[in-house]
């Protein structure tokens, strides 16, 4: 593997290595949700839950969408829905 791809796989791991953002990975695995879903799912303050996600964002791993009052964000790389899926698949079952 090439430096540079090393660099953004290992950027890649740290951004969803925090149990938090791991948990909402797993709560984005089924589909679009609002802050507002995961707060209730994760049981964590609002900001809490904002401030993982603008991580997920920055990296690329969660993308957000407007409709009317709401922002809707869901994973936004299918390799990262893969390796969520795999991860689930070898340490869920």
């Amino acid at each position: 593997m090439l430096e540079e791809k090393v660099e953004a796989v290992s950027a890649l791991l740290k951004s969803i290595s925090h149990p938090t953002r791991l948990m909402i990975l797993c709560q984005l695995q089924d589909g679009a949700k609002t802050v507002g879903e995961l707060q209730q799912v994760l049981q964590t303050t609002q900001a809490n839950v904002s401030q993982h996600l603008t991580i997920l964002r920055s990296q690329g791993v969660v993308s957000s969408r407007k409709e009317a009052n709401f922002i809707y964000n869901r994973i936004g790389d299918q390799r990262v829905l893969t390796l969520i899926n795999t991860l689930q698949d070898l340490f869920c079952q």
